[in-house]
Parts: C-alpha cells; structure tokens; sequence
C-alpha cells in the first residue's frame, strides 16, 4: 500500500511539474543571445568573465564595456557598437591584446597523459585519455593557450597557424560567413 501512494504522489508531482513547464516558460534575453553570437566563442577567460556567454549577458545589462574581448579583436568590438548603438573604441590593453592565430600542439613522445590539459580546454579540443598520449584537434583549437600553463612536462606548444588556402594558388579559403 505505501508502495502505491508513493507511486501516485510521484506521478502527481511529475504532471504537476510537467504543466508548469508549459505554462510557466522563461525566455532568455535576445539581447544577450545577439552579442553572444557576436562574440568569438574561445571561452578564454581574457574578458575578466568565464566565458563569451556570461560576458555577453554583463555587456547586456551595462556591467562590462564592449571592448573586453582579445580574441574578437576590433571586428568585434565594432560589431558590438553596431548591435548597441555605441560608439567603436580600441581594444582594453588590460585585458590583453588581439594575439597572433595559433593552435596548440602537443609534443606527443614527451606526453604523459596527466589529462590535466583535458580539464582546462574550454572547447574539447584536445583527445586523450589518462596515462595515454594526448592530441589536438587543430580544427577545433581556439588558440586559447589555457593548456601551456597546466602541463607539468612543457609538451605543449602554440604554432601560428595561417588560414587554409587554395590548392596551388595561395588564396585565402574564407570559411562561413555568408550574404
């Protein structure tokens, strides 16, 4: 018998939870989804914000100025002055500057598989296992450099990385964009 009521009072609180999700619906700020989607989504930490979407939302309700974000550089700082409305200004040398494009490598022999570096990527771009060796996602690699410090035997470096180009031609290959 009191395996039957609490399975009723269970399942009332589970159609109870269920309409409540329907009826009573938060929204998330638009403003806050658009300059997100502004934003260079490296989730370095340079801004002073653990990532582009807390930093997004503190532009939203004036808690942090639009010229915080190294790795967007002046594009994005001006992109942002032209979603707000404001005026464009130079990037904030307290948090940085726009750095060169770069992708960590690891130097596999000398990898220990600590997985320390697995921990620290904010964008999963780095495969491995611990006590295996460890690689990089050259792809998916933001340049964020979060992995260099946290590895104990320095086997991770960042190599300039330049943009894909055209076979045979060296044109630049331009990736998304659009219209």
């Amino acid at each position: 018998m009191a395996i039957f009521l609490l399975s009723l009072l269970f399942a009332g609180f589970g159609l109870l939870l269920g309409y409540s999700s329907r009826r009573i619906t938060v929204e998330g700020d638009p403003l806050t989804e658009k300059i997100d989607a502004l934003l260079p989504q490296t989730q370095c930490g340079q801004c002073g914000y653990p990532g582009c979407r807390p930093y997004a939302a503190a532009i939203a309700r004036d808690a942090a100025d639009i010229n915080q974000c190294p790795p967007g550089g002046e594009a994005c700082v001006i992109a942002l002055a032209e979603l707000l409305g404001r005026e464009a200004k130079p990037l904030d040398p307290a948090f940085g500057n726009k750095p060169v494009p770069a992708v960590a490598y690891i130097h596999e022999p000398r990898c220990i598989g600590c997985a320390l570096c697995l921990q620290v990527c904010p964008v999963d771009a780095i495969l491995g296992a611990p006590k295996f060796m460890h690689t990089v996602i050259a792809a998916e690699c933001t340049g964020c450099e979060l992995c260099v410090p946290v590895c104990p035997v320095d086997c991770i470096e960042m190599l300039i990385s330049s943009p894909p180009r055209l076979p045979g031609t060296g044109i630049p290959v331009v990736q998304g964009g659009g219209s």
